[in-house]
């Protein structure tokens, strides 16, 4: 990915609005990937990501930038919580499971490209095995009688006419409901749900390719329709076609070189210990991260990954504690630190229309699925916006989160109606938006829990 920090900041504008300090920072970081590759390989490994904090309220476009940057570079990425891992030694996820997670991500996103490039050769070798099912090939016996090399000639011509017939009659879905019996593997024993899923986790291994290799898996008969058939022998086909080892690669070179963690709630973990309570391992928990962030080799399934250049990206609301809280060592690994803005009326307004994934857009498109059209005046769009801010400034501040439960309020009668309603189109005014949500306004003990 070799877009320029300008042309970053252009596509997150398609979808976050505002935050012009923040966008520009992850931009920076970004394209400061592609120039490290451009370096000389004894330098390029002394050149470490700045890692960025970013600090501000929730629901104004922290986790947002940062899952619209994985997207656009087509990097690894995940998010976690800060809170929910303790320090070793008490009950919980440690931090190195943020690696590991990263690489499944990883290996399951690479694989999914790996399929889709081979699509059309599964497509077509699941075809062929169908084929043969439905239409076995006749047996070809060495004779040197005249007569029976000519019979077994005239079977051949026979069958590849017939085999033509029934391509034409798959491929135009003629025989989709026609039942077939099919050899599927056995399904895997339950045997292995008596371990949990962290354990699993933590001991980074994994069973089903152990007893893979122990015992190849059983099958046993189906009767299925031809279109079911159809979905197991590709699968089939793509599990013989993609080169695991070669995806497996591939995910780790990606997650060391362009992976993102973004690790959502940093605030909860700063600050003094309690010293009693779930507050006890705070520090310890930042302490655990620190050897992540700085660079460290973490033992996964799939082999060692090295953390040295993952981008980290940390965000909170830093109320009750502040950056400076966090252990030095910890803040020394996050030397961007950036502040959002709370979102304004106007901010609201533009939230609405201008992103290509627009609540407006959501719901015009939801609300076409049955017929009818949609729209929003002007003047409706400024009112919820409107309320949106107001109902923020007077009870918990959830930015643009607010947007999606005033709308979900203003069009409830509507959605619930359709597909009977006879209206088949509705225009939504500024009337119609201060007579639905006045009465929630107005009472604030209400509007806390609805809005």
């Amino acid at each position: 990915m070799n877009k320029t920090p300008q042309e970053i900041v252009q596509e997150l504008d398609k979808y976050i609005i505002g935050q012009d300090a923040a966008k520009k920072s992850v931009a920076i970081a970004l394209r400061n990937r592609w120039r490290r590759q451009q370096v000389p390989p004894d330098l390029r490994e002394e050149i470490m990501p700045n890692n960025i904090i970013l600090i501000g309220p929730t629901g104004v476009g922290k986790t947002e930038i940062a899952r619209r940057l994985a997207k656009l570079d087509n990097s690894p990425f995940i998010k976690v919580e800060a809170s929910k891992f303790t320090e070793v030694g008490y009950v919980g996820r440690d931090v190195e499971s943020i690696i590991r997670d990263l690489v499944d991500q990883a290996v399951s996103m690479v694989r999914a490209e790996f399929v889709e490039r081979i699509q059309d050769k599964v497509h077509e070798r699941a075809k062929e095995q169908l084929l043969d099912i439905l239409l076995p090939r006749p047996p070809h016996r060495r004779t040197k009688n005249e007569e029976e090399r000519n019979r077994q000639k005239q079977n051949e011509e026979r069958y590849k006419r017939n085999r033509e017939k029934l391509t034409r009659q798959l491929d135009a879905g003629k025989l989709d409901d026609r039942m077939i019996e099919l050899d599927v593997p056995m399904e895997q024993s339950a045997m292995m749900q008596v371990f949990s899923p962290v354990g699993i986790e933590e001991l980074g291994m994994n069973f089903q390719d152990l007893f893979g290799a122990i015992a190849s898996p059983k099958k046993k008969r189906r009767r299925m329709t031809i279109s079911e058939a159809q979905v197991v022998l590709q699968q089939e086909e793509t599990h013989k076609l993609v080169d695991m080892d070669e995806v497996v690669s591939d995910a780790i070179h990606r997650v060391e070189q362009t992976g993102i963690v973004f690790i959502d709630e940093i605030d909860k973990i700063a600050g003094e210990d309690s010293g009693s309570g779930p507050d006890v391992s705070r520090e310890g928990v930042q302490r655990d991260l620190l050897p992540v962030i700085e660079g460290t080799h973490v033992i996964t399934k799939y082999g060692m990954v090295r953390s040295d250049h993952i981008l980290f990206i940390a965000s909170g609301a830093f109320h009750v504690s502040k950056p400076s809280d966090l252990i030095p060592e910890l803040q020394g690994r996050f030397p961007i630190r950036v502040e959002l803005k709370s979102l304004t009326t106007a901010d609201f307004e533009r939230i609405l229309t201008e992103p290509q994934n627009a609540l407006i857009k959501q719901y015009t498109a939801l609300i076409e699925t049955e017929g009818v059209k949609i729209s929003f005046t002007q003047g409706a769009i400024k009112e919820i916006a409107r309320i949106a801010f107001e109902v923020n400034q007077q009870s918990e501040n959830i930015g643009a989160r607010r947007l999606h439960t005033i709308m979900s309020n203003l069009l409830e009668d509507y959605l619930f109606e359709l597909p009977k309603a006879e209206n088949r189109a509705i225009k939504i005014n500024q009337k119609m938006v201060e007579a639905k949500l006045k009465e929630i306004i107005q009472d604030e003990d209400l509007s806390q829990y609805i809005l």
